[in-house]
């Protein structure tokens, strides 16, 4: 039976329908598959005339079908281990470029020494305390050694016959004097809390009988116009050339707070750009500037210093057996740790040392790097909480604070502190001594952990965080010594006052000076930038492919304008 439907003239089965509908399907089938082959054919095709035109090496062998089968499998077994061989250089290279992207070389011309400023120069002698009445005082040496009874025998050091003033010296000399043979179990000892700067400027012997001359740059002074106070791990020394304290430390911290009155010298400062390691002195600056600077190298172009002491007043027990001062040379913007590197200065010796810069400066193409890819810190990328000024011994001594205050619950009095911290007493020297020790075999543990967990020590950032900073300048040193009698020079010149004004007087003199005018530096600059990183990439495309920039665009082009036009030509055709 069939339905039909009527439309006007028109007249149409069921079955005429479907066989409509199956021709329309076998004409969009018959399509398709005309339309893939075209695309399949322009494919090969394009691909074919890649191979032909192609200046990469070894392509061309792979579109030759006439070639015998088993050629273009041994060409496409080449092309394959040359593309091997490109990748594990091309990741040697990328490796090399990201872990060690900075080179230290040196500069290409010489620097003269007008170009950074004379060193620090920081004295510390080793008389802590000078008895104001000899034989009338209790000395260190007789407190020590009930000192010492006490702690054997008690828990209490009550010493009978000392004055408070006696005692609070006393206490302060622990801090100061040889503190490694204090034991761990140490007496309480009765008193309040100390400030321990004024304790130690009570002790000081008078400035003018121990500096008893100064002259620098063949002018001749007081010595207390160039040197000021400052406070160390040693007590109260006195440092020529460095930065107050106030352009060194924060605001709130005690050393600001004490830095004192500004030397004449400095006032110089004020007139021109402060000065810093990184930006150097100002364009407009004068020969006379803070920190100062000499002109040339050669004793008569440096500081002479003629330093004293007296038998009398020598403390053994305090110091030990040498005695003498010692003498540190550091960059101005570093705050002096004498008991880490020191020159020793021995009474009736004239010393002489020379000064040999060893600075290191940073190409401006690597400021952009990570820090720890350049393995050094700009001044702007890490702030410390004490100090203004960024230097690697700043941050070490930061941390070593930081570190005590954990461990101990106080600071050792020298160290860099706010207001509010507390500062450590006499039952706390050994912990913080012995604070220093662990901080760095921490230091030393965690970075061996993370080198034998394969971590690049390029990486590697201790938990201080104190990298190098990228311009850094260190002093090295060669020294001479010859005696001076003065005795036997007072004897030649008739003097026989000078011995009665100062008894017991023994003498040496000191003279820095800088060994050469001009110096060479060192410079941080790039190893591996990205033009050296696309260089040696090219060089190696070039090596094993014949590949280039233009190989590229090649590629490109045969696969997307070629292969357009080539399956356009197919479906007019």
């Amino acid at each position: 039976m069939f339905v039909r439907a009527t439309k006007g003239k028109d007249t149409m089965t069921i079955s005429d329908l479907e066989l409509d509908s199956s021709k329309s399907i076998d004409l969009t089938n018959r399509r398709k598959e005309k339309a893939g082959s075209v695309a399949c054919e322009g494919l090969i095709t394009t691909y074919h005339e890649y191979c032909r035109n192609t200046s990469i090496h070894g392509v061309q062998y792979l579109g030759e079908w006439e070639r015998p089968f088993r050629e273009r499998i041994f060409w496409l077994f080449v092309f394959l281990i040359s593309i091997y061989g490109c990748s594990t250089l091309i990741q040697s290279a990328y490796t090399k470029w990201t872990e060690t992207p900075v080179i230290v070389s040196f500069a290409e011309k010489s620097t003269p020494v007008w170009n950074i400023p004379f060193p620090a120069v920081t004295v510390c002698s080793e008389t802590k305390r000078v008895l104001k009445q000899k034989g009338k005082e209790t000395t260190y040496a007789d407190l020590y050694s009930q000192f010492s009874e006490d702690m054997r025998a008690s828990r209490v050091f009550r010493p009978e016959n000392v004055s408070a003033v006696e005692m609070e010296e006393f206490r302060t000399l622990l801090h100061v004097c040889n503190t490694q043979i204090i034991e761990e179990d140490i007496p309480l000892i009765a008193g309040d809390d100390l400030d321990y700067f004024d304790v130690l400027q009570r002790m000081l012997p008078q400035f003018d009988r121990y500096f008893f001359y100064c002259r620098w740059l063949s002018r001749f002074g007081e010595c207390e116009t160039f040197f000021r106070k400052t406070l160390t791990e040693e007590g109260i020394c006195y440092t020529f050339n460095g930065l107050r304290a106030t352009e060194i430390y924060r605001d709130d911290t005690y050393q600001y707070q004490h830095s004192g009155e500004r030397l004449e010298m400095e006032n110089i400062s004020s007139q021109h750009t402060p000065w810093t390691l990184e930006t150097g002195y100002a364009l407009d600056s004068n020969v006379e500037t803070f920190p100062a600077r000499v002109l040339s190298a050669g004793a008569r172009s440096g500081i002479f210093l003629v330093l004293q002491s007296f038998k009398q007043e020598v403390d053994y027990a305090c110091r030990g057996p040498v005695q003498g001062f010692k003498v540190l040379l550091h960059a101005p913007d570093d705050v002096p740790q004498v008991s880490k590197q020191f020159v020793r200065i021995p009474m009736g010796k004239e010393v002489l040392i020379a000064v040999k810069p060893n600075m290191i400066t940073m190409s401006s193409g690597i400021a952009e790097y990570h820090p720890i890819r350049r393995q050094c810190f700009l001044s702007h990328e890490r702030s410390l909480r004490f100090f203004k000024v960024y230097t690697e011994s700043n941050c070490q001594l930061e941390c070593l604070a930081n570190f005590t205050l954990t461990k101990c619950g106080c600071v050792k009095f020298s160290m860099p502190r706010t207001m509010d911290m507390p500062v450590c007493g006499e039952d706390k020297i050994t912990c913080y001594d012995r604070a220093e020790r662990e901080l760095l075999v921490r230091e030393f543990k965690r970075v061996r952990a993370l080198n034998a967990a394969r971590e690049n020590s390029r990486g590697v950032e201790s938990a201080c965080n104190c990298m190098p900073a990228c311009t850094s300048l260190v002093y090295n040193t060669e020294i001479s010594q010859a005696n001076f009698d003065l005795e036997e020079m007072l004897v030649a010149d008739g003097d026989t006052e000078f011995l009665k004004e100062y008894p017991g007087s023994q003498m040496s003199r000191l003279s820095i000076y800088f060994k050469q005018s001009q110096f060479i530096t060192s410079k941080r600059s790039e190893l591996y930038g990205m033009t050296e990183f696309l260089a040696n990439c090219g060089g190696i495309f070039g090596l094993f492919m014949g590949f280039s920039i233009l190989s590229l665009v090649e590629m490109i082009y045969h696969f997307t304008l070629r292969l357009f036009t080539n399956l356009k030509r197919l479906v007019k055709g």
